[in-house]
């Protein structure tokens, strides 16, 4: 089986995004997930480190500079889709990634919840 780790740098760039309002509520991953050849635009343009903050998941043992290194996509580049972080969780779940699966949700927590309530 294929290990992940939580990327740091995903969550701190997703409490931002949440922190600024950059969050669509309602949407359906599979309609606004961005395609591979969004993916290479984005990359070409901003770079591997741009491209990995958008990532829940850092593959273990994968190439830095590689898809193969990032997984657990939760935006379109431009905003965090609240039915991204749905998907993580539940691809999470089914892969038996925990720590990848509390990411999501603390995420999710954030945003149904700011409040902390």
């Amino acid at each position: 089986m294929v290990d992940y780790s939580v990327n740091g740098a995903a969550m701190q760039f997703a409490r931002q995004l949440i922190d600024d309002g950059n969050v669509v509520l309602d949407s359906s991953w599979s309609d606004v997930r961005p395609t591979p050849a969004a993916e290479n635009t984005f990359i070409e343009r901003d770079g591997w480190a741009a491209y990995g903050r958008w990532h829940l998941g850092l593959r273990d043992g994968a190439h830095e500079q590689t898809k193969e290194r990032f997984g657990f996509p939760f935006g379109d580049f431009v905003n965090l889709h609240r039915s991204g972080l749905i998907a993580c969780v539940d691809r999470a779940g089914e892969w038996h990634h925990q720590a990848i699966e509390d990411a999501a949700h603390q995420l999710l927590a954030l945003i149904d919840d700011p409040s902390g309530t």
